[in-house]
C-alpha cells in the first residue's frame, strides 16, 4: 500500500460540470433573430452520454432568460441543465455563480461556447475553466479530463440527487420554523456500515472528488481499498444518506488504521452535497465511540489546506486537540471528552 499517494492517472483534473453557450453551440442559429432555432444534434449526443457518466451540466448564455427556457424545456432537455444562467452579464460572472450554486471549484469546470470573444473572457477572469470550441463538442467525450476513472451507481444518479438537492432547498427557503425543524421533517437516515466490495468504486471516487470536506487529500486505487477492506489492520467505513424525497447515495469515507494501543484515523471525508443536513459530525463521533468501546486512543490525521478548512474547525468542535505535527501533517487526538448524542432529526443505522 502507497500511504494514500495519488498514483499517475489520477493527476489529470477531471471535469465535474461543463457549462453550455446555447445560441450556435447548443442550437443552430441566434434565438433572439429567429426563434426556429434547431437543436444540434452532436450537441444532444455528447450531453446525455456526459449525463450517463455523472458529469454535470449547466448554462450560461447572453439571452432572453424565458424564451431560453422555453426552448430547452421544448427540446426535452431542460433538466440536464443545474442552476441555469441565462442573462445579459459576463459568462464568466454565470460560470462562477454555477460553481458556487453546486459547491464545487471553478478549476472543475468546462466551458463550451463558438465564440472565441466569450471563451476569451471566461479565460481570462478564470484560467482554471476548461475553455472548448464548440466547433470540436464531438470530440468533447473523449477528451481525458471526461473520463472518469469510474462509472458509479451514483454517478448515473448524480443530476438526479442534485436535483432533489434543490427542490430541498427551495422547500427549506419556504419553511417556517427552526432548523431543526426542517430537518426533522426531511425524515434523513444515516447508514454507517463496513465497505463492501461493491462500494469500492465509489470510495476511490470519493476520495478523488472531495476536496472541501476531506481531511487529508490521500488518494487511493480500488485495488488499495480493497486491501484495507480485507485487512485484519484496518477498518473502512461507508456512510449512505436518505430521506423522504430519495437518496443522497454513498456520501462518506473513512480510514482507519488500528494498533493494539491506538487507532489512528488516516482519511475522513464527506459529500459537500450533505453539507447542509447537519450530518457531518456522525461518522467521527462513531469512530470515537468504537475506539474507545475497543479501549484504544483515537487519533487522526489532518493535512489543512485553504479548501478543507471546514475539516478543521470540525474536528476542533469534535472534541479533537491538536498533538503533534511533522510539517503540513497535523495530528490531532480525541480528547477524551464527553461524545454527544446523534442529533435527534436523524436515525442513524450502524452495521
Amino acid at each position: 500500500m502507497n500511504g494514500g499517494q495519488a498514483v499517475d492517472r489520477r493527476k489529470e483534473k477531471k471535469v465535474k460540470c461543463v457549462v453550455w453557450d446555447l445560441d450556435n453551440t447548443l442550437w443552430e442559429g441566434t434565438l433572439l433573430e429567429n426563434d426556429r432555432v434547431t437543436p444540434r444534434q452532436e450537441a444532444l449526443h455528447v450531453i446525455r452520454e456526459l449525463d450517463g457518466r455523472g458529469i454535470l451540466q449547466s448554462v450560461a448564455s447572453r439571452n432572453d432568460h424565458d424564451l431560453a427556457m422555453g426552448k430547452l424545456r421544448e427540446f426535452g432537455i431542460e433538466e440536464y441543465f443545474l442552476y441555469p444562467q441565462i442573462n445579459w452579464g459576463a459568462k464568466s460572472d454565470s460560470i462562477a455563480r454555477i460553481a458556487r450554486s453546486i459547491n464545487i471549484g471553478v478549476d472543475t469546470l468546462a466551458f463550451i461556447d463558438d465564440q472565441p470573444f466569450e471563451r476569451e473572457e471566461v479565460g481570462f477572469s478564470l484560467p482554471q475553466v476548461l475553455c472548448i470550441d464548440a466547433a470540436r463538442v464531438k470530440e468533447v467525450p473523449d477528451l481525458p479530463e471526461m473520463r472518469p476513472l469510474f462509472v458509479t451507481d451514483d454517478s448515473r444518479k448524480r443530476r438526479l440527487m442534485y436535483l432533489s438537492d434543490m427542490r430541498r432547498s427551495r422547500l427549506e427557503e419556504s419553511f417556517q420554523g427552526p432548523k431543526e425543524e426542517f430537518l426533522a421533517s426531511l425524515q434523513m437516515e444515516f447508514t454507517i456500515a463496513p465497505a463492501r466490495e461493491g462500494d469500492l468504486k465509489r470510495a476511490e471516487e470519493l476520495t478523488v472528488r472531495t476536496n472541501q470536506l476531506n481531511t487529508t487529500g490521500y488518494t487511493y486505487s480500488y485495488d488499495e481499498l480493497n486491501a484495507f477492506r480485507t485487512s485484519p489492520r484496518h477498518r473502512l467505513y461507508m456512510a449512505g444518506l436518505d430521506d423522504k424525497y430519495g437518496t443522497y447515495g454513498k456520501i462518506g469515507l473513512a480510514l482507519v488504521e488500528c494498533d493494539p494501543d491506538a487507532w489512528n484515523l488516516k482519511l475522513l471525508l464527506m459529500s459537500c452535497r450533505v453539507m447542509a443536513r447537519g450530518v457531518g459530525t456522525i461518522l467521527i463521533h462513531h469512530i470515537r465511540g468504537e475506539a474507545r468501546r475497543n479501549g484504544v486512543k483515537l487519533r487522526s490525521e489532518m493535512i489543512p489546506n485553504d479548501r478543507n478548512r471546514m475539516m478543521y474547525a470540525t474536528y476542533k468542535f469534535a472534541g479533537f486537540k491538536e498533538a503533534d505535527q511533522n510539517g503540513k501533517l497535523v495530528i490531532f487526538e480525541d480528547d477524551g471528552g464527553d461524545i454527544p448524542p446523534f442529533p435527534q432529526y436523524v436515525k442513524v443505522n450502524t452495521g
